[in-house]
């Protein structure tokens, strides 16, 4: 079914693949109902919620276009949820905000049904999909050294060096030291057995404490917050949520699109400047996000995180099935997922030799052409600089077709690099992020 063979790979290396993926995201669970609870929802509804939307949105992805792929609710979406949305309208309650997260779902799965994303992922130039890579592994490994304290928030320059005598550093530099050595001597799975042996070292050292015992019945408090269409279309007219319900759709386009180019390029999975089962895939987080919102969650997303995944050897939708698995699991173990995941320092090195094998796209730059440079930094230098994919993707949508205008190569832009461009300086202008 998921063509191992054809993929070179095998069931272990997958389901070693899946497990890597699922220990590098599973903090999505615990760190998303705690950011949702800030606009009032309860936080046993989005943990569950959570998990619902990352199974139905993975298994969608695992088995109808065989990606190794995680599908889960965004991190910075979620935030604007709960601190734009929510926050800054007055009236607003959480219910209406997920009418605007279901109609934006909604609208989604319709784009996704038409050849639009399709051809905007080829529409894309090579040289801002060979950014939006680097720029991925450039993030992602800042994130891996700002959740471990590694680096830190300075008030002059933003960001400066961390107390590297701290516990959370030194079991970070541990980890980093066992998985480096492991990927050296060619050990399939290392990124896992890196996790694995960092988590017994935090054990032993205690750091990784079990308080609240590892198992707990799951449960949905207020059921389905969204259960009617008619009711979210009157929510968002009633309320003039245009904007928001235009914010959600594209940042989650772009997001999703250009995180799943930067895995598909890792996992040599392009062909040329297509990606095969396009649509299938691109359906899977529009479906998570409509669905994700009838039960108490912001929108989903492509997850850079199943970029370990597939530097653990992940090819194929087995991968991606595994990782639905484990979610299902975690509904069950929230203390025990709640205490691994509280500790960054076990995930975190796969997070940074991950940024360093996706930021070899670097090299495949033209670098001698200004018009086809700059667009492709400008997406590298602001992904980690604003924590937002899609918002490094904006900018260099913005940049692109201007200097091609410039130096008069207009020609060379597909039109809907045009179209997108007016509407990404039309969001950054005008709405909030």
């Amino acid at each position: 079914m998921f063509k191992l063979s054809e993929h070179k790979t095998s069931a272990k290396t997958e389901i070693l693949a899946g497990l890597t993926t699922f220990l590098t995201m599973v903090y999505i669970v615990v760190v998303n109902p705690v950011v949702l609870s800030d606009a009032g929802v309860p936080f046993e509804q989005v943990f569950t919620a959570t998990i619902i939307a990352t199974i139905i949105g993975t298994l969608w992805i695992a088995l109808f276009a065989n990606y190794p792929i995680a599908i889960a609710p965004g991190m910075g979406l979620n935030a604007y949820f709960a601190y734009s949305v929510v926050g800054s309208h007055g009236n607003i309650s959480y219910g209406v905000a997920f009418s605007a997260v279901f109609v934006a779902g909604i609208i989604f799965v319709i784009l996704s049904l038409t050849p639009l994303r399709r051809k905007l992922i080829e529409a894309i130039p090579e040289n801002l999909k060979h950014g939006i890579t680097a720029g991925i592994g450039l993030f992602i490994a800042f994130i891996g050294l700002r959740l471990t304290g590694i680096i830190q928030a300075h008030p002059q320059n933003l960001v400066a060096l961390g107390d590297l005598h701290s516990p959370s550093a030194i079991l970070t530099f541990i980890g980093l030291a066992v998985t480096l050595v492991l990927m050296s001597l060619g050990v399939n799975g290392a990124l896992f057995f890196g996790m694995v042996v960092t988590g017994i070292v935090a054990y032993l050292t205690g750091q990784l404490k079990f308080d609240k015992g590892f198992v707990s019945m799951p449960s949905l408090p207020e059921g389905l917050i969204m259960a009617n269409p008619l009711t979210a279309i009157g929510d968002v007219v009633h309320h003039g949520l245009y904007a928001v319900v235009f914010s959600f759709l594209l940042v989650t386009i772009f997001d999703t699109t250009g995180t799943m180019i930067g895995v598909a390029q890792q996992a040599g999975l392009m062909k040329g400047n297509t990606m095969p089962r396009a649509r299938e895939a691109l359906l899977a987080d529009s479906i998570a996000t409509t669905i994700g919102a009838m039960f108490g969650t912001s929108p989903t997303s492509a997850y850079i995180e199943s970029s370990a995944g597939v530097a653990a050897g992940g090819r194929t939708g087995l991968t991606a099935l595994t990782v639905a698995i484990l979610f299902a699991l975690s509904a069950f173990f929230g203390p025990l997922v709640g205490a691994v995941s509280g500790i960054p320092a076990i995930t975190a090195p796969a997070l940074i030799i991950v940024g360093s094998l996706m930021i070899g796209n670097i090299a495949r730059i033209q670098w001698d052409q200004l018009d086809e440079a700059f667009p492709a930094f400008l997406i590298i230098l602001s992904m980690p600089l604003t924590s937002s994919i899609a918002t490094g993707i904006a900018l260099g949508f913005i940049s692109y077709p201007l200097l091609k205008i410039t130096r008069g190569k207009w020609r060379e832009v597909h039109p809907l690099v045009y179209v997108f461009a007016v509407l990404f300086f039309y969001q950054l202008a005008f709405l909030p992020h």
